[in-house]
């Protein structure tokens, strides 16, 4: 396995997560390869990056350098690179195609992992050829720098040496990694999060309270700035579906109710704030209900 040394990390998919992660990853002096094949993109992420450089300050070596690749120049990006992270659209076939693509074109020795948040790297590498099953994992962050948790998580095939790797590197890179010891759909906290967002639907769908009061009350007690509507519109209702639909394949007895609730809502155009109506109506003119 190759280790980090002066080795870069390479990112594929400039999205906002992409761009997060290149900061994290470049802050201590570490090179990063930043590839997308969308060019606008890519220098949309090189401003947000320098916007989250702007409000911080770097480690004692400096900013690392962060470049950017057109796909078509993916093997170049990869192949220094000790560690190769996805973080493309939350789509299965994309997220196998890409895996499958990083294998092919990787250095034998690199870590590859994904950063999906619904699938588990052994969904994502099931009935897939490649060539060393040892070095797959799924790494998945949230929205850092400013929530700095970070869940490391195997197949049961994958290595414990790049278990503690990446527990390890994490941690220097200013990460608060958690290792989820056996493989699990939405690791630790979404799996929480994913129970709290199905309790606060059915409440809603059987008329206990309106989105309104759940927010207050769950805001009221836990202090938290959102609700989980609120959050729920702001993920977007079709995304949140997705992911409701993708743990009920994966898990028996849960109630259909919340998703026959958020399909009647997607059904008549709400799906949260990229659509201007959700639990709450986002229009211009329009102040959200609390």
């Amino acid at each position: 396995m190759i280790m980090p040394g002066d080795k870069p990390v390479a990112l594929v998919g400039a999205g906002t997560q992409g761009a997060r992660l290149a900061y994290m990853w470049s802050q201590l002096g570490g090179s990063v390869n930043l590839i997308d094949q969308n060019e606008q993109q890519l220098e949309k992420a090189q401003g947000y990056i320098q916007s989250l450089r702007q409000a911080s300050s770097p480690g004692p070596d400096g900013w690392g350098k962060v470049s950017t690749y057109s796909a078509s120049r993916l093997s170049e990006a990869v192949l220094p690179a000790w560690l190769i992270l996805e973080c493309v659209p939350e789509s299965l076939e994309l997220k196998k195609k890409v895996i499958k693509n990083l294998n092919d074109v990787a250095s034998p020795d690199t870590v590859i992992a994904s950063n999906s948040s619904s699938y588990t790297i052994s969904e994502i590498i099931k009935d897939i050829e490649l060539d060393d099953r040892s070095r797959f994992l799924s790494l998945h962050s949230y929205w850092p720098p400013e929530t700095s948790a970070i869940e490391v998580m195997g197949s049961e095939e994958t290595s414990p040496e790049v278990i503690s790797l990446m527990m390890e590197q994490c941690k220097l890179h200013k990460f608060m990694p958690f290792q989820v010891h056996k493989s699990s759909t939405g690791y630790i906290y979404n799996r929480i999060w994913a129970a709290i967002k199905r309790e606060a639907l059915l409440t809603v769908a059987e008329g206990v309270a309106s989105p309104e009061e759940v927010d207050a009350i769950f805001k009221e007690v836990l202090k938290t700035p959102k609700g989980p509507c609120e959050q729920m519109d702001v993920v977007g209702l079709d995304v949140v579906l997705d992911i409701e639909e993708h743990y009920a394949e994966t898990r028996e007895g849960l109630p259909q109710a919340p998703r026959q609730y958020l399909k009647t809502m997607i059904a008549e155009g709400k799906l949260g704030v990229k659509s201007g109506r959700g639990f709450y109506d986002y229009g211009a003119s329009a102040s959200k209900a609390n």
